[in-house]
């Protein structure tokens, strides 16, 4: 019978000169047909453990010849297999130096999770530290660091141990039908890399969280007051009292913070066809600013697009008046030995007096106070209509 070859599908002929096979080392055995399949199982899983223990006494040798040879890890260039495993408690002790330095972490998305990832050359070089040598009269689990070599093995015991891995940056979206959708600025989607090195320029991934204590400290405070909630009934009767009065009092003021609301809509629309543009009551009520900033100023005229493009380059250009004159004072006052204050008090004054006066200037200042009694002009058209901005910058 030809032998078979890998993938070959064997014919009804062969099968049976099998069985015949089989049926024939069976009868030598003096066992039935399955008896004897039973025993050929039993001898292939012991020969297969037996390669095993073969394998893992070999790693287990080359790993005690790697370590007598150098210690801390694998030689330069040579693939050791991660094993999953409780960490080192080498390997955390690195891993807690290095969290404790400034390694200009960035934040990456991993596995859908927001991760830190820093550049190895960072790692590198707070390992040659001073501080690193510090830390190792403090705690000797910390290996020593000699050479380029030494602080490779080191940062090596952060993969070997799950604490940090190697990643690059992907397309999420690659291969997708759908629109590329907008990514924010140097955030990463990164995956893990099979080749684990310590190249500069790599990227490694942060697995090891540090100390948990402060979201172990949340969750039991988040059960605690789980707990107070659910066991409201039995709470005593003036606390019952005091957490009544209190929703109450948080009913009221919602309640008068949504009647506001419909108020001042009703008056912009009353004023908006009464007295036009229209008028609106806490204008930045619902605007992204801050609680007391939300009642400031207390009203303000409608604005629409082409009135808010006016005013904001108005402001520009204010603005970059202000800084000419106070540049040409600074400079002034630099050139003739005067202080800066009195630069400053010079260009205020004299913005004022061009703004309010609107004296002619002399031929040479025509143009500065020219911009500056367009700005002022500008300025004064739109002051009755946009206080609300005016107030909100000043704050």
């Amino acid at each position: 019978m030809a032998p078979l070859q890998p993938g070959q599908q064997p014919t009804p002929e062969q099968m049976r000169q099998m069985q015949m096979q089989i049926a024939a080392e069976a009868r030598k055995a003096g066992l039935s047909v399955p008896q004897y399949i039973e025993r050929v199982k039993q001898q292939a899983m012991q020969q297969h453990q037996q390669r095993m223990q073969m394998q893992q006494q070999m790693q287990q040798q080359q790993q005690a010849a790697q370590s007598q040879g150098q210690p801390g890890g694998a030689q330069p260039g040579q693939q050791v297999p991660i094993q999953p495993g409780p960490p080192k408690p080498e390997a955390l002790a690195v891993a807690k130096f290095l969290r404790g330095q400034n390694l200009k972490l960035r934040t990456c998305i991993f596995q859908e999770k927001r991760k830190d990832m820093f550049k190895v050359k960072r790692a590198i070089r707070a390992l040659h530290s001073p501080a690193y040598e510090k830390a190792r009269k403090k705690n000797p689990l910390l290996p020593e660091v000699k050479d380029r070599v030494t602080a490779e093995n080191t940062f090596k015991l952060l993969p070997m141990s799950l604490l940090a891995l190697r990643v690059s940056k992907i397309d999420p979206h690659e291969g997708h039908n759908h629109a590329k959708k907008k990514r924010v600025k140097g955030l990463w989607t990164v995956k893990v890399e099979p080749q684990q090195e310590a190249s500069d320029e790599y990227y490694y991934v942060w697995l090891y969280e540090g100390s948990q204590w402060k979201n172990k400290l949340y969750a039991v405070l988040a059960l605690l007051g789980i707990l107070t909630v659910v066991f409201f009934p039995v709470w005593p009767y003036y606390l019952r009292l005091g957490v009544w009065y209190l929703s109450m009092a948080m009913l009221g003021l919602l309640g008068l913070f949504f009647a506001m609301a419909i108020f001042r809509l009703i008056l912009f629309v009353v004023t908006m066809f009464a007295t036009p543009p229209g008028l609106w009551l806490f204008p930045n009520l619902f605007e992204d600013v801050g609680f007391f900033d939300s009642f400031k100023p207390l009203w303000a005229w409608h604005e629409d697009e082409k009135a808010i493009k006016r005013r904001k380059k108005a402001e520009r250009e204010r603005k970059k008046a202000k800084r000419e004159a106070r540049g040409g004072g600074k400079t002034e006052g630099g050139e003739k030995g005067e202080p800066k204050s009195s630069g400053k008090a010079a260009a205020k004054s004299e913005d004022t007096t061009a703004t309010k006066t609107q004296q002619p200037a002399p031929l040479e200042d025509a143009p500065t106070a020219a911009a500056i009694q367009v700005s002022g002009v500008v300025a004064g058209e739109h002051q009755g209509l946009s206080p609300r901005v005016e107030e909100v910058e000043d704050d």
